[in-house]
């Protein structure tokens, strides 16, 4: 590290392994994540001797409020070390539509994925907790391929709506709602973001893929398109979906899940019907 002032602060980052980890499988911002076996992880600090567990501890707490659900990643126990997590053994959504060389998912897998992400966010919602960080790198995927929205560092409210716990977490760029405080979250800035993700399951790229992360400006110029009401207009099962939540026409995530789970099993029905009408010898109509 500098010792001029002028020069950024660099903090170099190295594996390690606490006790019990094998291997790291992931790591971000908020820690590592450490295979424990084959059911648990490890999510601690990127600095070894790193004392300040507060980001860890806030999740563990969020955790807690939450509780148990089939589309939350389960909590198993905070230690001195971190916070033992359940395991999802397919990875994050990112990694899985874009890096991985599984079968492209079908089209009822990717609505399917879209309906279990809204009542992730629908529960998480019903507790009180403001997620601030839904995008396809928390969402994700179990062995049995059915989601968890994991990576809780956001804001918990009182009956009242009075703030209660906060890490002042926010969205990645291009899960962004604009606003000119960056942490003045609500319901309907979890839901902006949701737009997005499903927007990523459905086609399978990121929202404006035209501009390259890392290019000049290329922040702002989300931000500008996002704040002029530009939103990608790809043609997807889930279109109308998602400009809905960008334009923040929902009031809550219960209302995209009713929208998604119509859409599900509109497909469904056409293919139900398409596949009669082929083992039948006729053409069936959608």
């Amino acid at each position: 590290m500098s010792s001029n002032p002028s020069e950024p602060f660099v903090t170099y980052v190295h594996d390690y392994f606490p006790p019990g980890v094998s291997r790291i499988i992931a790591w971000g911002i908020n820690g590592f994540i450490g295979q424990v076996d084959n059911s648990t992880v490890l999510k601690y600090n990127l600095i070894e001797g790193d004392d300040d567990m507060s980001k860890i501890e806030h999740e563990h707490q969020l955790l807690n409020i939450v509780g148990p659900h089939a589309r939350i990643i389960a909590s198993k126990g905070l230690t001195e070390h971190g916070l033992y997590l359940e395991l999802a053994e397919n990875g994050n959504m990112l990694d899985y539509l874009v890096e991985s060389k599984q079968p492209d998912p079908s089209l009822q897998q990717r609505l399917a994925w879209c309906r279990e992400i809204a009542e992730a966010v629908e529960y998480v919602h019903s507790k009180r907790v403001i997620h601030c960080g839904i995008n396809p790198l928390t969402v994700l995927i179990d062995k049995d391929y059915h989601i968890k929205l994991s990576d809780f560092q956001g804001r918990h409210l009182d009956e009242a709506g009075q703030v209660v716990m906060d890490e002042l977490a926010s969205e990645p760029y291009r899960y962004f709602c604009p606003r000119e405080d960056v942490f003045d979250v609500s319901w309907k800035t979890d839901i902006f973001a949701l737009g997005s993700t499903i927007y990523f399951i459905m086609t399978g790229q990121e929202v404006f893929p035209d501009i390259v992360g890392g290019e000049e400006r290329w922040r702002e110029k989300i931000e500008s398109r996002f704040a002029s009401g530009v939103f990608p207009d790809d043609p997807h099962a889930c279109a109308a979906i998602t400009q809905k939540c960008w334009q923040q026409q929902y009031v809550s995530a219960s209302e995209v899940l009713e929208d998604i789970r119509a859409i599900e099993k509109l497909y469904t029905t056409t293919s139900t019907e398409t596949d009669a009408g082929s083992q039948n010898g006729t053409k069936a109509t959608a």
